[in-house]
């Protein structure tokens, strides 16, 4: 099952599961994740779980800000519109950083390339 897993100096302090469609994260308490921090926007950004175009059994995961005032970042690279994530990216928010785990997600790249 993929995750989002919060870090605070490489530490993990939390983790979230990626059990849904689509899940918000802010710093509004009803966020599906919930960041208890100022310099996090009250709807911040989402995460959105799609099938694969090729392979339905397999999900792709993309994060899009939300107009955050501090921005959401993947690798350090600014997020505009919705932007696809890979196993152990670095996700961060605002200050906030997270890595996003998904074991499960297949090396369809080389699939795919052998479909073209």
């Amino acid at each position: 099952m993929a995750m989002l897993i919060q870090l605070i100096d490489g530490v993990a302090v939390s983790k979230f599961d990626l059990n849904k469609p689509l899940l918000s994260i802010g710093r509004h308490p009803d966020n599906h994740v919930f960041i208890d921090d100022s310099s996090i926007s009250g709807r911040h950004a989402q995460l959105l779980v799609k099938e694969n175009e090729h392979f339905p059994e397999f999900k792709e995961f993309y994060i899009e800000d939300l107009d955050s005032t501090n921005g959401t970042f993947v690798n350090d690279l600014a997020v505009a519109g919705c932007h696809r994530l890979h196993n152990n990216d670095v996700v961060r928010l605002a200050w906030n950083n997270f890595k996003f785990v998904d074991d499960s997600e297949p090396d369809l790249e080389k699939t795919l390339h052998m479909l073209k």
